[in-house]
């Protein structure tokens, strides 16, 4: 395999000219066209077209850089992981999270860690549990919480949370006066709504469809974070997860239990194989410490 030569093949494509590739590359502009050469004689194919002194890829050339990208992506996986590791022992935790407990409820958990005493450094990234999931599989990141919709398939996991939604309500509506929210009180009102995929929404949905409830659906998001957005903005009710609906508490939304269960449940995943270092117990230990706190405080705000 002439992985050289692959590399100058993809930096030509990428950079678009002989002349932009050697400059990245720090070679010359004749080392880069020998190595061309080569790389065709080697597959027995035309890569490209000299014309006027210029190259013009050829649709093999185009074909091959697909495969060559997805080898280089693998590389690249492989060298963040590396990476990853040289860090992890200095006292780098690379963590993702979905935005429901990501945003509000682990920059809590961080506020009360000694970071900068103890020469520790967390990277927090928020994404979707899909990306979660991908991150762990390809060994991005050393922690991930993500929601239960997501297969686990390939990783260590356990439930980190399994909480009961609770309904955000803006301060000037009716239902606000309520202390306890029925099906039937979303029947016709404006609601917004989790992703039909969401595990939540299907249980909400079939809650809903045993009391014959219809709410007005006004918007659909994949995040509780967006749901409170929009509720604190009057456009509807919504049920959230209740460490979403935390951050809310005190930004002119009123939370309200629900009378039915609905279950928001929390993976917590790590990279296959892997061994908990003291950092990383640390840091789910206060992770479950600021859980325990959060729902004590929402318990007496609702009351």
């Amino acid at each position: 395999m002439l992985l050289r030569e692959i590399e100058v093949f993809r930096t030509v494509m990428t950079s678009g000219t002989a002349s932009k590739a050697a400059k990245l590359m720090g070679v010359s502009q004749p080392a880069i066209s020998q190595a061309l050469r080569r790389l065709e004689q080697h597959a027995g194919i035309v890569l490209f077209l000299r014309m006027r002194g210029r190259l013009q890829p050829t649709p093999a050339a185009q074909a091959l850089l697909i495969e060559v990208d997805r080898c280089f992506v693998g590389l690249d996986v492989i060298e963040h992981r590396l990476r990853s590791l040289r860090q992890f022992t200095g006292g780098r935790l690379n963590v993702a999270s979905l935005p429901a407990l990501g945003v509000g409820f682990l920059p809590r958990v961080l506020r009360n860690m000694k970071l900068l005493a103890e020469q520790r450094t967390v990277s927090l990234q928020i994404m979707s549990s899909r990306e979660v999931r991908e991150r762990l599989l390809s060994g991005q990141c050393d922690l991930g919480l993500m929601a239960d919709e997501v297969s686990t398939i390939g990783l260590e996991h356990s439930i980190f949370s399994r909480l009961d939604g609770v309904i955000a309500i803006p301060a000037s509506h009716s239902l606000s006066c309520k202390p306890v929210i029925k099906p039937q009180d979303l029947n016709g009102q404006a609601f917004i709504a989790l992703n039909p995929e969401d595990t939540s929404r299907r249980q909400l949905q079939s809650v809903l469809d045993k009391h014959s409830v219809v709410p007005s659906v006004v918007v659909e998001t994949p995040y509780s974070v967006s749901v409170c957005e929009l509720v604190q903005q009057g456009v509807g009710l919504g049920l959230v997860s209740p460490v979403t609906a935390l951050d809310y508490a005190q930004r002119g939304i009123v939370l309200r239990p629900f009378s039915e269960q609905v279950v928001f449940t929390g993976i917590l995943a790590f990279p296959a194989g892997t061994q908990l270092t003291a950092f990383m117990q640390t840091f789910i230990s206060a992770m479950r410490t600021q859980l325990a706190t959060d729902m004590s405080q929402l318990t007496a705000l609702m009351s």
